[in-house]
């Protein structure tokens, strides 16, 4: 698909060019600047600044070597990343990935996607990512210590409350982000809690971060079925993973009242037609850190486990993409059309590929784009900071209200955005451009820099 506009073609070629090999960034900036061809004509103060192709390159990319000892004393050595993208609108904020998947163009698109999915939630926070291609699995706690303490050794001096401000994200969790507070804290002598998010919550975490991606995301949907005339009664819906992310928005939609039927991991899916039994995978997944089949297993006669396929074979009437990015195909997304599905919305990192994003929308499948429907999590990231800067803790309730008012805010954002620029009712390009304005103008306003 061409872009909209001869400048916007000019700057993705400019990206290509400039970051040869980094298929991700590549597809992240193309789906915004797709978008962008109304903004440009309305605003020309945003092509007289060249604020796109500044947008499009990171303020700084940090990138070093992690060497760390092994439990039997061989070093070891990996590499660490942190892509400190746009602080227009506040300090950087985005997750680190320890993964073997990791690289300088991942971490790039995923601190793309943060800029506007930051900016989206009307918080101020700059957009940012990292990590590192160790893999945790496997590793003793002993052995992730001494990689986290070594990591954050050269990674303490990029950040500060007021500069960059990570959290965690696939493949670190509270453990992690209690051995790399740890030893920041160690170096600088500081107990700067607002430095890292995702904290435990006696040392200054902030309830609900652990659920707040899921729920997040199933508080955005609501949205969109409630601008329907719907709800998630009786509703049937489909959750691939079976991760942090997934686990907690299928308890949401239970509470909602919806029934998820289905969930997956990296070997197969699980159809459970009376309804995923919530508290058996938790047990599963956070307590035996078992596999889909130990779930069928368990479950006995009432769900099976299917190898190989795809789970967007399973009819629903919701699909919640949550595993990895580019998991949903072409094909994929015919099917879910194909049977009636209502709504698709990514609880993952880009899970969807553009050619089933255009299949979705040409069947008029309303489709809730990452950098929106995922913001929740980074949202109660930024609860976190001010709970930290106040010297405060807010309880579970309260905290959760805040969440489902800012994905509130976010959805009637997208929304009104694409009715004001031509597209009403898309929300990729609702997200997109409601996410570049309020980016872009800071960008104006600060000047040169």
């Amino acid at each position: 698909m061409s872009l909209p506009d001869d400048r916007l073609t000019a700057v993705f070629d400019e990206v290509v060019r400039r970051n040869p090999g980094e298929q991700e960034f590549h597809q992240a900036v193309r789906e915004v600047l797709e978008n962008l061809g109304p903004v440009v004509d309305k605003h020309a103060a945003f092509a007289d600044t060249e604020i796109i192709r500044r947008l499009c390159e990171p303020e700084r990319q940090i990138i070093f070597r992690v060497p760390w000892a092994d439990d039997e004393g061989r070093p070891q050595l990996n590499r660490g990343f942190r892509v400190e993208f746009n602080s227009a609108l506040g300090p950087y904020k985005g997750g680190l990935r320890f993964h073997p998947s990791v690289y300088l163009g991942i971490v790039k698109f995923l601190g793309f996607e943060q800029i506007f999915k930051n900016s989206l939630t009307g918080l101020p926070i700059g957009g940012a990512k990292g990590g590192s291609d160790f893999d945790p699995k496997g590793r003793s706690d002993a052995e992730v210590m001494r990689f986290c303490q070594s990591f954050m050794t050269e990674l303490y001096r990029h950040l500060g409350e007021y500069t960059d401000v990570p959290a965690g994200d696939t493949g670190v969790g509270q453990r992690e982000i209690g051995y790399l507070f740890g030893q920041y804290k160690r170096i600088t002598n500081r107990y700067e809690s607002g430095v890292l998010t995702g904290k435990g919550l006696n040392w200054g975490g902030s309830r609900v971060r652990t659920e707040a991606t899921g729920y997040g995301l199933v508080f955005f949907v609501d949205e969109i079925l409630k601008a329907a005339d719907a709800s998630f009664d009786g509703m049937t819906v489909v959750v691939s993973g079976s991760g942090n992310v997934a686990v907690h928005a299928v308890q949401k939609v239970h509470q909602l009242g919806g029934r998820v039927v289905a969930c997956s991991d990296s070997n197969g899916f699980v159809v459970d037609e009376d309804g995923i039994d919530l508290e058996l995978l938790r047990e599963i997944k956070e307590e035996r850190r078992g596999r889909m089949t130990d779930y069928a297993e368990a479950r006995g006669d009432k769900a099976r486990y299917v190898e190989g396929e795809s789970i967007w074979s399973v009819p629903c009437d919701v699909a919640l993409p949550c595993a990895t990015q580019n998991e949903l195909d072409e094909d994929g997304a015919r099917r879910l059309a194909d049977h009636g599905c209502r709504v698709v919305a990514e609880g993952a990192n880009m899970p969807t590929t553009p050619e089933a994003i255009r299949v979705l929308r040409d069947a008029g499948v309303s489709f809730a784009p990452g950098k929106a429907a995922n913001a929740g999590g980074v949202a109660t990231s930024a609860l976190e900071m001010q709970q930290n800067a106040s010297r405060d803790t807010w309880t579970f309730e309260y905290t959760e209200e805040r969440l489902a008012e800012i994905m509130h805010s976010v959805h009637d954002r997208c929304l009104e955005t694409a009715e004001e620029y031509g597209s009403p009712g898309d929300y990729v390009a609702g997200a997109n451009i409601g996410g570049f304005i309020r980016v872009a103008d800071a960008m104006v306003a600060l000047g040169l820099v």
